[in-house]
């Protein structure tokens, strides 16, 4: 893994203005990205490529990436299911 590669095992599911959302939330994001606003991003969830998708901020300091109904059902699970997940910044 290279200095532009941070993984990570995680579940699926990220607490936002009292609802759950279907993002991964990536521990130590801030400090890994530089700052505190969105970035650009690849990721890589178990085996589902996700490319150029945004690292949005969560409200409480770091950044969460969305998995949408295509990936969710490309990897076959949902909230609350653990993933894997490897992000390598742009």
């Amino acid at each position: 893994m290279s200095a532009d590669q941070l993984s990570f095992h995680t579940t699926i599911g990220v607490e936002v203005k009292g609802e759950t959302w279907s993002c991964v939330e990536i521990p130590g994001s801030a400090e890994f990205f530089g700052t505190g606003k969105t970035v650009r991003v690849d990721a890589l969830v178990d085996d589902v490529k996700l490319e150029n998708v945004g690292a949005m901020v969560t409200g409480t300091g770091g950044h969460m990436v969305s998995l949408n109904a295509k990936a969710r059902k490309s990897l076959g699970k949902d909230i609350g299911d653990t993933v894997e997940v490897t992000i390598t910044r742009r």
